[in-house]
């Protein structure tokens, strides 16, 4: 669980920094940008390590990583940043738990007691109900994005997690990264041909931000939170992302300069109830 947590606390830096990228540049060349310069560190982790190949069989559960967690969700989450608070993202976000227990029972053969699907439902739509509090009701256009980031990173999170036990979080990120590399290097490479008067004169927060996405969120951060999972378990470890909503709170207050209200605060410790109450209930493996 420990491990978990600080692969989220690394993760809700996430869309802050995100949104900060995204004021300077393209929103499609951060999510390809960031898949390339990870897979460079990758490249250099799986070679210092004398990695071996992956093998045939462990291929289908990389390349769903690679969809999910290396190219659908940075693609779509920079997409949405460009019109979404940071906030407002950070707590749709929240569902990613429930999502990420759905794929573990479908896919990883555990079985979550209906005691652990209860509280999984009461976080999540305690964040649900929030996100529609915030913004009066009603749902920005960009939410669906986010909405489908959330599903593809679940899956990612998922296989991920699933296959760390056998491979190491450390070897899933790697290969996964390595795997983007025909459709990232050639987008990245392109926008940034076309790109390159508007790139010159991006602001130092920009690239400060496109920095933080590549290495923490892309790399460093994969390493914890799938060797949590891998130890802890795929639906147990994956509610503590419960609290990275509010985490990502504060950081949008802090590095966004975002409002941080009462009823943030307040929201926080809710989850963190919830998160607390989930982890004593039973899940199979």
């Amino acid at each position: 669980m420990l491990l978990g947590f600080v692969g989220v606390a690394i993760f809700s830096l996430t869309l802050p920094f995100t949104r900060l990228a995204v004021a300077g540049l393209d929103p499609v060349f951060v999510a390809m940008g960031r898949a390339v310069a990870a897979a460079v560190l990758a490249l250099c982790w799986l070679h210092w390590k004398r990695a071996a190949l992956p093998s045939r069989a462990q291929l289908p559960s990389l390349l769903a990583v690679t969809i999910g967690c290396v190219i659908g969700f940075p693609l779509l989450t920079s997409i949405a940043m460009r019109t979404l608070p940071a906030s407002h993202g950070a707590v749709l976000v929240g569902i990613l738990p429930l999502a990420t227990a759905l794929f573990a029972a479908l896919r990883g053969h555990e079985r979550p007691s209906a005691g652990f699907w209860m509280m999984a439902a009461a976080g999540s739509a305690l964040v649900i109900g929030f996100a529609l509090r915030q913004s009066g009701g009603g749902l920005h256009g960009a939410d669906l994005a986010v909405f489908a980031a959330v599903a593809l990173a679940a899956m990612g999170y998922a296989e991920g997690g699933r296959q760390s036990q056998t491979m190491g979080g450390e070897q899933v990120i790697g290969w996964a990264l390595v795997l983007s590399l025909p459709v990232a290097a050639p987008a990245a490479a392109w926008l940034v041909w076309r790109d390159w008067p508007t790139m010159t004169a991006a602001t130092a927060s920009a690239w400060l931000g496109f920095g933080y996405v590549s290495v923490f969120s892309m790399f460093i951060g994969f390493f914890f939170w799938y060797r949590g999972m891998a130890l802890g378990g795929v639906a147990r470890v994956g509610q503590v992302q419960l609290a990275q909503p509010g985490l990502s709170l504060v950081a949008a207050a802090l590095v966004l300069n975002e409002t941080l209200q009462i009823e943030h605060i307040l929201f926080t410790f809710a989850v963190i109830a919830v998160v607390g109450a989930g982890k004593r209930m039973k899940v199979a493996r």
